[in-house]
Formats: structure tokens, C-alpha cells, sequence
């Protein structure tokens, strides 16, 4: 062995190089796109997300008089900051992808010896050998990890949309019933005054006036809860687009009666496994989890390093140095049989995560359907009995063949029935969004919309999924009767 120093600190290049040599060897993609286009297209919202690196207002900026469904969905994305913590753990998971990237520092000793003689020193650069040989797998895990949560924030993108979808249908639905309730508040108001009148001419009865005095008291009750609700329901949208201190006194779409093409329950459920962000999460999950398992190989050798020892004593002496562990009571098997046992219970998690994304496009599915049907005895077959049955009503009033009673309770099935198609409509419509989150969002339902779905939206579903026809209409009821 040559004693010359140069030798040593070539050595030293020698033995540091073939690290870098596997770091360059092992580089990964990472993610293939920023996770705010993974979102942009999962919601069907072009450009609607960037990543804050500061803390939002409590209140964004105020929007205008007017909200569409599809402006409240651009504002929940954009401000949500349930949204933006899942971007920031996307950020914090890209850190510890470049971090699993990056070789070990070496160690460097240097001891330095004074005696009778000439000082000794002693000079070595150690590199950890199985920190190197664990790159590979170290970075393919912690981009496996990168990628798990990106389809994290994925599916908090997708619980946003579904959440101001729903509160701005019950906005809808709420703004909808109220005209009805006061309308048919006023009506019995008139209906009072004309009962009182024929009471003083003897034409009527006590009962009568008690009967619409309490019809009126049970309206007014039914009046503050549709009010309290649409309220209610202003207040949480207001929230969930960024601005919960706001009046919520926008206009809103007008309310219009879902109707849906929703095709074989098959396609649905296969769209959804191939979409779910979630199924996609523990996709990733478990390959981090094989690369965890690869690691856990070098478990017994932890801490082995190679690199070059030198030392003065007069004249130098350079030479390689190996230090490693010797596995004799710990061979790794504990650190292998965890790992096993995690990937085992990530296998039995995927099951069951599989299993429950086909019940709920299976129950969301039945849900519309049945809303459906329900929807349509009531707008095709109940509304129309009842309006004939106030007409009856309201000829057999005029002529004089009557009391007020009949005639009441004929308005008031009338109301009690268009009450009923909105409050279905709603039911329809939340089953709807249900189901388009079941399937993975916006965009993975749209193949399953039809031309006429894509052109005439539902109320707060995504423009890609529903038909829309008008509702049915409560302005005919007559308020011009008289005795």
C-alpha cells in the first residue's frame, strides 16, 4: 500500500462516487402533473384551485348580487381551507420526496494526539453504505406517498364540491317553498275575512272561522320553518364559499325539477372504482408499503458505513475502512413480519373501501330512482287530482252549494301537494349529488350525461350531470274569491 496522501483523498472520491452513481440511478417522476390540475379536472373546473402559502380572511371577497352553482363551486374550491391544509400535506410529502433523494452527509473524524513525540493524527471519512443502498426503495416509497396524497387532496376537493352542491339546493328548495306557504297564508287571511262576513249575515258558522283560524295559525308555523330553513341553508353556502360573514341575500338559480338519464347501475359502479380518489390513495398506499417491506431487507445492517481511514505517526498511512453491525440476535425479522402485516391490513382496507363505493353508488342510485318516480305520481298525477279538486271546490263555493271548508281544504292540498314535489325535487336532487360523488365528481360523471344534460343543468348539481324542466308552478291559485 502506498503511503501517499493523495492516494487516501483519491480513494475517498472513489468510494463517495459510487453513491452518486446510484442517486442518478434512482431518480423518480414524482408527481406527473401539479395536484391542483388533478382537482381542476376531477371537479370539471378549469384554473379553480391554487395553493396559498398564507392563511386566507375569514372573509373572501364579497360576491356579487347574483350566485350561480357554478360560481358558488369556483368560490368553495378556491377558498376552502380544508382544501388548502390538503395541499400544504401535498407540499410537506414533495419534501420528503426530495429529501429521500438526497445522500447522507459523510462523517468525518479527526483525532489529533499530543505526546513526547511528534503529534499524531488520526483522519477518516466515513459514508453510510446502507443509507445509499436504501435510496431506491427510500424514494420510490416517499413518491408512492407524494402520490397518496395528492388523491387525498383529491378527495377533499370532491367533499367540497358535494357540499356547497347540496347546501345551494337547499338554498334553492327553500327559497322555493316560501312563495308557497305565503301565498296560501294570504289566501286563508282572505278566506277569514270572507268567513266573518258571511258570519254577520248569517250565511256561515262559527266553526268555519275557527276551523281557518287554525289552519292560518298552522300556516304560519309552516311559513317560519321554510324560512328558517332556507336561512339556515344561505348561511352554511355563505360558509362554504369563504364568506360566512356575509348577507346571503343572493339570487340564486331559479329552482327547476331534476329529471336524470341514469343508465345501468353496472357502468356507475365501474366508473367509480376506476375513479374514486380514495381507491387511488390506498393504490399508492400499498406500494409504499412494498417499497417499506424492501427497506426493511437492511434492517440487520443499519448503521454499516466504508470509507477511508488515515493517519499521521511521522508518515502517513491511508487505507479503506468498513464498519458494520454483525446480525447475530436481531436478523431483521420483526421489522419484516410489521411491514407484511401493514400491507395485509391495507389489502383488507382496499376490500372494504371497494365494497362500500358499491353501496353507495348502489343506494344513491336507487335513491334517485325512487325520488324519481315519487316525483313524477306527484307533479304528473297528484297536482293535477287536486287542482281539479279546487275547482270543484271553488264552483260549488261560488254558487252557494258550500261552506268556506270544502273549499280550504281543497287549496290546501293543492299547496300541501306543490310543497311536496319541491321538497322531493330536493331529495332527488341531493340523491343526485350523492351519486355523483359516489362515481368520483363532476367530471367522472359525465359520460353519463346525455347532450341535453350537458346544455340544461339541475339545481345544484354539476352541469355535466342533469336534466332541468321547470317545476311545478304555484301562482294559480286564485286569491280573488269572494262570497
Amino acid at each position: 500500500m502506498s503511503n501517499h496522501p493523495c492516494w487516501g483523498w483519491r480513494s475517498a472520491r472513489v468510494a463517495l462516487g459510487i453513491p452518486c452513481l446510484l442517486l442518478a440511478a434512482c431518480q423518480s417522476a414524482g408527481l406527473s402533473r401539479p395536484v391542483e390540475k388533478d382537482i381542476a379536472a376531477a371537479v370539471d373546473l378549469h384554473d379553480a384551485v391554487t395553493f396559498r402559502t398564507d392563511g386566507a380572511p375569514i372573509d373572501e371577497t364579497v360576491s356579487g348580487a347574483t350566485l350561480t352553482i357554478e360560481d358558488a363551486v369556483r368560490a368553495a374550491v378556491a377558498s376552502d381551507a380544508g382544501l388548502q391544509a390538503a395541499l400544504a400535506r401535498v407540499r410537506v410529502a414533495m419534501a420528503d420526496a426530495d429529501q429521500a433523494r438526497l445522500l447522507p452527509n459523510p462523517v468525518l473524524n479527526l483525532v489529533l494526539r499530543w505526546g513526547s513525540g511528534s503529534p499524531q493524527i488520526e483522519v477518516s471519512v466515513a459514508q453510510d453504505l446502507i443509507a445509499v443502498l436504501k435510496i431506491p426503495n427510500r424514494t420510490s416509497a416517499a413518491d408512492n406517498r407524494l402520490r397518496e396524497s395528492a388523491a387525498d387532496a383529491v378527495t377533499v376537493a370532491l367533499d367540497v364540491v358535494a357540499d356547497v352542491q347540496q347546501a345551494y339546493a337547499e338554498s334553492q328548495a327553500g327559497d322555493a317553498l316560501v312563495p308557497i306557504f305565503e301565498h296560501q297564508a294570504e289566501l286563508t287571511s282572505r278566506l277569514i275575512e270572507i268567513a266573518n262576513a258571511r258570519l254577520a249575515d248569517g250565511e256561515g258558522t262559527r266553526g268555519d272561522v275557527t276551523t281557518l283560524d287554525s289552519q292560518r295559525i298552522g300556516l304560519e308555523v309552516a311559513l317560519a320553518d321554510a324560512r328558517l330553513r332556507s336561512r339556515e341553508a344561505r348561511l352554511r353556502l355563505a360558509r362554504l364559499i369563504g364568506q360566512p360573514s356575509a348577507s346571503a341575500t343572493w339570487a340564486l338559480d331559479p329552482w327547476v325539477s331534476p329529471r336524470f338519464d341514469l343508465g345501468s347501475e353496472d357502468r356507475w359502479i365501474d366508473a367509480a372504482l376506476a375513479n374514486r380518489p380514495e381507491l387511488r390513495a390506498i393504490g399508492w398506499e400499498l406500494a409504499a408499503l412494498g417499497d417499506d417491506e424492501a427497506l426493511a431487507a437492511f434492517f440487520p445492517w443499519d448503521g454499516a458505513s466504508v470509507g477511508v481511514d488515515a493517519q499521521k505517526d511521522g508518515d502517513w498511512t491511508t487505507g479503506p475502512a468498513v464498519s458494520t453491525p454483525i446480525p447475530v440476535f436481531d436478523m431483521g425479522q420483526a421489522a419484516v413480519a410489521r411491514v407484511v402485516a401493514e400491507r395485509i391490513e391495507m389489502r383488507h382496507r382496499l376490500t372494504g373501501v371497494q365494497r362500500e363505493v358499491v353501496e353507495s353508488v348502489r343506494t344513491a342510485l336507487v335513491a334517485v330512482r325512487a325520488h324519481a318516480d315519487n316525483l313524477a305520481r306527484v307533479r304528473d298525477r297528484l297536482i293535477p287530482i287536486e287542482e281539479e279538486r279546487r275547482r270543484q271546490a271553488e264552483a260549488a263555493y261560488r254558487a252557494g252549494q258550500t261552506d268556506v271548508t270544502p273549499l280550504f281544504l281543497a287549496e290546501q292540498g293543492v299547496s300541501l301537494a306543490k310543497a311536496r314535489a319541491i321538497e322531493i325535487e330536493r331529495e332527488t336532487t341531493g340523491a343526485r349529488i350523492r351519486l355523483e360523488r359516489a362515481v368520483g365528481g363532476p367530471a367522472a360523471a359525465i359520460p353519463f350525461a346525455t347532450a341535453n344534460d350537458r346544455t340544461n343543468p339541475a339545481p345544484g348539481a354539476s352541469s355535466s350531470t342533469a336534466v332541468a324542466t321547470r317545476g311545478p308552478d304555484h301562482t294559480n291559485t286564485p286569491t280573488d274569491l269572494q262570497p
